[in-house]
């Protein structure tokens, strides 16, 4: 294996990825205040360029050219490095979720060369395939917390450091149950690649045999990305911004790119686990996962537009008294359905 080519392949699949993963962030808050707009019977925004598309690149100008400022008496090393570390571990996650097969030929000849890709692991479909790739996305994932938690203790202000603490032990009670979800999309697919994972759906999606493992597997999420009903670390009625109340400008911004960052990231592990990733009839297969994937973010909008948050204990009670039981009951279930069809 020609290893130059295969650093400048790999970088390359990272540059583009990245490039599109910010646009569609970009262009799912636009979304976002579309859809709440036309739900709460008013004008999203309309005026900077057609319909709005121009939205995006105002917001982001407006950003880069407001103060930065920085409250006296906060810890200016972790004040920050939290808005980095959130916008940065919410986009690892995305390096190991395949959103297409393989789209290359079998080998390929590079100055003399002949590279056999297969071998070589390369797939445009997703940038590294590993074989614990789901255990490498919930170990980012559980990275990401640390971003929220820093910059609220770091903020030297109340508000902010009880958002920090909320969303401390809410990631605790539902990355639980969000863990627990999929063990029943484990014992079915044999393997914690998302590559085999996908394969293994091949015939049929895994909401089919794990409808209960998808509901719990979607509600912990809305969780984890602290997302409405759950959005109680920065209720602004009790926090006046929870953990960012501090920030401004850019930093601010790292931390809202990191939020929709992970409603994408979730949407698209569900797609992986549950819908069966880019596997569908006619369309082409990147088409089927970014639809797939199109279709959750905008339930997480819609949820948004729809529903009042909980109470902080009945977050709680919810993520332990419910949540959890039932996830070990699905694995129950699901284990003795396999012992006896098996």
């Amino acid at each position: 294996m020609n290893l130059p080519f295969l650093v400048i392949f790999t970088s390359l699949k990272i540059l583009v990825i990245l490039v599109v993963f910010l646009t569609v962030i970009a262009y799912t808050v636009l979304l976002e205040r579309k859809v709440l707009g036309f739900i709460q019977l008013r004008y999203g925004p309309n005026r900077v360029g057609p319909w709005g598309l121009l939205q995006p690149l105002a917001d982001l100008l407006k950003l880069l050219f407001k103060e930065d400022f920085t409250p006296p008496g906060v810890n200016k090393v972790l004040f920050t490095m939290a808005p980095i570390i959130t916008a940065t571990t919410a986009f690892l996650p995305f390096a190991v979720i395949p959103f297409s097969q393989t789209m290359l030929p079998e080998y390929f000849h590079f100055y003399g060369f002949k590279i056999d890709l297969t071998q070589a692991g390369l797939n445009l479909g997703v940038i590294a395939d590993i074989n614990v790739g789901l255990l490498y996305v919930f170990a980012m994932g559980s990275l990401a917390v640390y971003g929220a938690v820093l910059g609220g203790w770091a903020s030297n202000n109340k508000y902010s450091l009880l958002g920090g603490l909320r969303l401390s032990a809410q990631m605790v009670s539902y990355e639980l149950a969000l863990g627990l979800s999929i063990i029943g999309v484990l014992m079915l697919a044999g393997s914690l690649s998302l590559v085999k994972i996908v394969e293994a759906q091949q015939h049929m999606w895994f909401v089919v045999y794990q409808p209960l493992g998808f509901i719990l597997f979607l509600t912990a999420a809305f969780a984890e990305c602290a997302r409405t009903p759950f959005d109680l670390i920065e209720c602004e009625n009790e926090l006046v911004a929870g953990y960012q109340t501090e920030y401004s400008s850019m930093k601010f911004a790292l931390f809202m790119l990191g939020e929709y960052c992970h409603i994408i990231v979730a949407s698209a592990l569900a797609t992986t686990l549950f819908l069966g990733g880019w596997q569908g009839p006619f369309l082409p297969p990147i088409v089927w996962f970014v639809l797939k994937t199109f279709v959750l973010v905008f339930f997480f909008i819609w949820v948004r537009g729809t529903f009042p948050r909980f109470r902080f204990d009945q977050l709680m009670y919810l993520g332990w008294k419910v949540l959890l039981p039932l996830a070990l009951l699905n694995i129950l279930v699901t284990g003795v359905v396999m012992l006896v069809l098996g």
